[in-house]
């Protein structure tokens, strides 16, 4: 049955200097859907690959020949770990040879006022350390070490830095300095106070290709967000339980020279959606795989990003979270791990439980609340979404806000290839504002607008966009500045709201 105009949610009353090289920005290629096939290597996956990596600009040999010999082996079995790639005597053997050092990172994450980490991939088992001048004095963080047990990765905690300051930061490993973009550096986030302003950028679906662009990730950095939310589908692609794979593909990932860049100077924050899980519209335990596949595959995630936490950090897993930025609260959801297709599984009765506690506990004049999916219903009829799997728990979140007054809720989703923005009218008056920026990849999706969303307020495909939250807390009503911005610069779509707007009416 098609929805009537205003019935749009359903139930509602690095690898060292030899791939430093930037990448040229070209047309992009269209990239082919990979079939569902249990942990069995496709005979193009390499060549796809590797045609990604090529897409923004031809690679120097040496640099296609390291990335081939480390995704050879990690494509070998299912269970494939870096440290497995890093004993391989032929990646040894071609590392050697080319001079690496590292295979990922560095990659900013957790900013607060006070400091920041840096995330690094090491080629072995190594310590790694951060060195950052502070009142003209070095002051050197760690040594982490990075292990088979964490993937060959490392996380340094640097702290005791003052708010909104720049700090240029170098690597060691094992005591020797690695080569990093020169513009490296940790931006501390202005004070955790109230009353403040802040730039957050946001975005999602780059889908591996959207990750090479050299222009939108120079322009994001550019403008100088203290942070960037990706709400999924970043950097995996429809590798289902086939771990190795998922490893392959972050590292395509670290090897594309627009991300490093990008990465090493402004810090980001991460959930997943489905085609970085296990594939499209996959959730919970996918038919014909275990719950140690689902288990394994979150255990690659967190090991390949940098965020303040995942989910409940135990052996519950999940990789939802809940972090401060500035004045900004910014909480993120798991759609994709604990489901189950029953009622109410959306998110799962603990994860809505403690979203509920965190909706509460936030203190700063706005609240993003990202989820991977899109919270209206307009697109797709709600296709995996709330929609379709969990209207009651959507209600659920919304009547809770409303109850209790929470101010300032800033929607964020993805899923659906292109951006679109809607308002979404509550019985009693009020109205929610989602912000979809599914454009990173600058790929077509479903339809971005029709005649009868009469809530809209934006939509677009076929472009390369980011979206971007302008806070100023300054004032009696704070006040947020919502862009849409395409990778030429271009502001698709602005608008400005108040914290009042923002905030339901009493009873």
């Amino acid at each position: 049955m098609k929805m009537q105009r205003r019935q749009f949610i359903k139930g509602a009353v690095s690898i060292s200097t030899t791939a430093m090289m930037p990448f040229q920005a070209t047309e992009a290629l269209a990239a082919k859907k990979d079939k569902k096939k249990k942990v069995k290597e496709k005979k193009d996956d390499l060549a796809g690959n590797l045609k990604l990596l090529n897409q923004w600009g031809q690679q120097p040999a040496n640099v296609q020949q390291v990335y081939a010999v480390v995704f050879k082996a990690l494509a070998a079995r299912p269970d494939a770990t870096y440290a497995d790639a890093a004993a391989d005597p032929e990646v040894q053997r071609v590392c050697a040879e080319n001079g690496v050092t590292h295979l990922g990172g560095p990659m900013l994450g957790t900013v607060s006022s006070r400091g920041a980490r840096v995330w690094l991939r090491t080629l072995g088992p190594a310590k790694v350390e951060v060195q950052v001048t502070v009142a003209a004095e070095t002051k050197t963080f760690g040594p982490v070490a990075s292990t088979a047990a964490t993937d060959l990765s490392a996380v340094v905690g640097v702290t005791g830095l003052n708010p909104s300051t720049t700090y240029p930061y170098r690597v060691l490993v094992d005591g020797k300095l690695i080569d990093i973009p020169a513009h490296a550096a940790i931006t501390t986030a202005p004070s955790e106070s109230s009353r403040g302003k802040v730039r957050i950028a946001f975005g999602t679906c780059p889908h591996r290709w959207g990750l090479g662009n050299q222009k939108q990730w120079t322009l994001i950095r550019r403008r100088k967000p203290t942070a960037m939310l990706l709400g999924g589908d970043i950097a995996v692609q429809d590798r289902l339980n086939h771990c190795g794979l998922h490893r392959a593909d972050y590292l395509l990932r670290d090897f594309f020279g627009a991300w490093r860049d990008f990465s090493a100077a402004v810090p980001v924050c991460v959930t997943w959606d489905d085609h970085d899980y296990f594939d499209n519209d996959l959730w919970g335990i996918p038919k014909g795989f275990t719950r140690q596949d689902k288990e394994s595959v979150c255990d690659v995630f967190r090991q390949a990003w940098n965020n303040p936490s995942y989910g409940f950090g135990d052996e519950r897993r999940g990789v939802f979270l809940r972090t401060r930025i500035g004045p900004c609260d910014a909480i993120m959801v798991d759609e994709r791990y604990f489901r189950t297709g029953k009622k109410g599984s959306f998110l799962g009765d603990e994860q809505m439980a403690w979203l509920e506690e965190q909706l509460l506990d936030c203190k700063g004049p706005f609240i993003i609340l990202s989820c991977g999916t899109m919270w209206s219903d307009y697109v797709s009829d709600g296709k995996d979404s709330w929609g379709v799997w969990d209207p009651e728990g959507r209600e659920r979140i919304f009547k809770f806000i409303e109850k209790h007054r929470i101010g300032g809720i800033l929607l964020i989703s993805g899923d659906r290839h292109g951006a679109r923005g809607f308002r979404i009218p509550r019985p009693g008056g009020f109205e929610f504002y989602e912000f979809e920026a599914g454009s990173l990849g600058g790929r077509k999706g479903p339809a971005v607008t029709k005649p009868e969303w009469d809530t809209q307020f934006y939509g677009i495909a076929n472009k390369y966009a980011f979206g971007e939250f302008t806070i100023d807390a300054t004032i009696p009503d704070p006040e947020v500045t919502f862009r849409l911005i395409q990778d030429d610069a271009t502001v698709i779509h602005e608008l400005k709201l108040t914290r009042s707007q923002l905030t339901p009416p009493g009873n």
